[in-house]
């Protein structure tokens, strides 16, 4: 059951969030804040960033909210004074580490550097608010930003199986991708590359 008692608003973020945001991530422990994407070290630079200094994530976070030039960086769901669901959704050269990343990595006609092409990075709910439907308010919203931000395409890539728990859909659940108009543009075993002319 529901802990909030308003109905959810879902639209762009904005730097007025962040601190509401950051308390999404602290209180879904996940230390991420969003910014693995973004990170410069190595695998084991980022689990200890994880584990010693997560703080360093929120305050990143923080800082590239308050950046315009960024542009388009994600959605929000916000309930009274809480933001109960996040998705990134921004132009696909800023997620140029996604598209390196294996099994992605080398498939055809996926360079992270095509004008138009949007991309998401990753969904959050609060954990007390899940099973709501939060996640496909999220993305409708992250759609409509795309095409006011000028997308002509957004890509997704969730992983594809039937017995996924809660910690293996952080891309998002691929059943919502498929509901919203995605199809499949590659894909390599549990690992598609979904996408949405728009």
């Amino acid at each position: 059951m529901s802990s909030v008692s308003e109905a959810p608003e879902f639209r762009e973020v904005t730097a007025a969030d962040a601190p509401a945001l950051n308390e999404l991530f602290r209180r879904s422990a996940c230390g991420c804040h969003c910014r693995y994407w973004h990170f410069q070290g190595d695998k084991n630079a980022w689990l200890d960033r994880l584990r010693f200094t997560p703080e360093d994530s929120a305050r990143e976070l923080t800082a590239a909210l308050s950046d315009a030039a960024l542009g388009l960086q994600g959605v929000v769901a916000v309930e009274g004074a809480r933001v109960t669901g996040w998705m990134k959704i921004c132009a696909a050269p800023r997620l140029a580490k996604l598209y390196a990343q294996r099994p992605y990595r080398g498939m055809p006609n996926l360079a992270a550097d095509r004008p138009g092409v949007f991309a998401i990075g990753c969904a959050l709910v609060d954990p007390a608010e899940r099973r709501r439907g939060l996640t496909r308010g999220l993305l409708d919203a992250a759609l409509d930003a795309a095409r006011r931000a000028g997308a002509t395409a957004v890509e997704a890539f969730p992983r594809d199986g039937t017995l996924l728990g809660d910690e293996e859909l952080w891309m998002g659940p691929y059943q919502i991708f498929v509901e919203r108009g995605f199809r499949i543009a590659q894909a390599i075993g549990q690992y598609p590359v979904l996408r949405k002319e728009l």
